[in-house]
């Protein structure tokens, strides 16, 4: 029928072609623009797009941010834990150079108490158990003096680090603070109002936990372009390893000290003692050599008596010093002996008794005042040991009043050590 009607159709075909050909394209086109609206309906921006991009990006920055304070915080707490390890450590510093001025004190007490010494008397001066105690002590002291000196060196060394490691801290601490101006400081506040007030100190620490709890829920590993950097990650464990040596190395401290104070208590009583028993020792000596000069004395005065004595006998025995002073009786020519010698073979031995006596009454006058000479060389000398004995106790009592005088080391040291 169509065919008919097309055969029965009076304008040409291509006039017709060209119409059909015009309304299919239309059509294709609607269709596409159909579908192109449609593609557009869910494709397409709103028209709130910049005002939801920009609640986007807020969001971004808002959580970064938050993440920042969480790392901030931390680093914060690690600074605050720097500083406090410091100031502990710099009492243990001054703590330690006290106990070395004390060594160095007892170390020049103790060479003036051997300087003292040498001031006794020659005869004192023989070494005895007081030099080797002051002996003793000085190589304790010295040996102290080198342990705590090279204690000494280890937390000067560990505060150098510490105080590196702080300024780590608070480079990063200001690197990380650089996109938080828009914050506010709450957390920075209560920690400030911590170090001033012992009951915030609690209430900080407890919201600092629960942030450092996201801490390491959000920031397994460290990202150079994310909150927690590998800087800052760095930073917090050279200061905790920092922190860790310096309290083992104040514990060490502690236990150098305690055991340097012992040491020195120990030696400055030895010494005190040794050096007692030695005042106590020369004393008695003293005083049995005041009861050995007492009998000298009584020595040197029987001899004399008896010198006296024998000096009179002989005297007598002698008889008078001029001839015409003779008694009749006295003489060896009396008459009696006369008579008696007129026989031979008569001698009497008067005259060699006489002059026999004489001469031993002679060798015991000088055997007495060799006696006596003796007496009183060994008089003198005991005279000379008892000022000895007194010169040397009174030394050894200035040394340990000097030296329980300067026990308790409130005294300048007047002179580098």
């Amino acid at each position: 029928m169509l065919g008919n009607k097309a055969a029965t159709t009076i304008g040409p075909e291509s006039w017709r072609n060209s119409t059909l050909k015009g309304i299919k394209l239309s059509q294709t086109i609607v269709q596409k623009s159909d579908k192109s609206c449609d593609v557009g309906r869910s494709l397409d921006p709103l028209p709130h797009l910049r005002d939801t991009v920009a609640q986007l990006s807020n969001d971004e920055i808002h959580r970064y941010t938050r993440e920042v304070r969480v790392i901030v915080a931390k680093l914060r707490e690690s600074l605050l834990d720097t500083n406090e390890e410091i100031k502990a450590l710099n009492r243990g510093k001054e703590a330690l150079e006290k106990a070395l001025e004390h060594t160095r004190k007892d170390i020049a007490l103790n060479k003036d108490s051997q300087e003292i010494r040498v001031s006794r008397p020659s005869r004192e001066r023989e070494h005895d158990g007081a030099d080797d105690l002051l002996n003793a002590e000085r190589a304790h002291l010295l040996n102290c003096k080198k342990a705590l000196e090279a204690q000494l060196r280890s937390v000067q060394q560990q505060l150098q680090v510490l105080d590196a490691a702080r300024r780590r801290l608070f480079n990063v601490l200001n690197e990380r603070s650089r996109v938080m101006d828009l914050l506010n400081h709450a957390l920075s506040a209560a920690n400030a109002g911590s170090q001033s007030a012992p009951i915030g100190v609690g209430r900080s620490r407890t919201s600092m936990d629960g942030r450092l709890s996201r801490l390491q829920d959000m920031s397994g590993q460290p990202d150079p372009l994310g909150p927690y950097t590998p800087e800052a990650d760095q930073a917090l464990v050279d200061a905790e390893e920092a922190r860790a040596r310096s309290a083992y190395l104040r514990r060490e401290l502690k236990d150098a000290i305690d055991r340097t104070e012992k040491l020195q208590k120990a030696a400055h009583k030895s010494v005190n003692d040794g050096i007692t028993q030695k005042v106590a020792e020369t004393i008695t000596l003293k005083q049995h050599l005041g009861v050995g000069l007492g009998e000298n004395r009584h020595g040197i005065h029987r001899a004399q008596r008896w010198y006296d004595a024998t000096d009179k006998a002989r005297g007598y025995t002698m008889g008078p010093v001029a001839y015409s002073d003779i008694a009749t009786r006295e003489r060896l020519d009396r008459p009696m002996v006369k008579v008696f010698q007129r026989h031979p073979g008569t001698q009497l031995p008067e005259a060699q008794e006489i002059i026999r006596s004489g001469d031993g009454l002679l060798q015991s006058l000088s055997a007495t005042s060799r006696n006596i000479g003796l007496l009183k060389l060994s008089q003198l000398r005991l005279r000379n040991d008892i000022k000895g004995k007194g010169l040397a106790s009174s030394v050894d009592s200035s040394i340990i009043r000097l030296r329980r005088r300067k026990s308790d080391h409130r005294w300048t040291l007047g002179e580098a050590f």
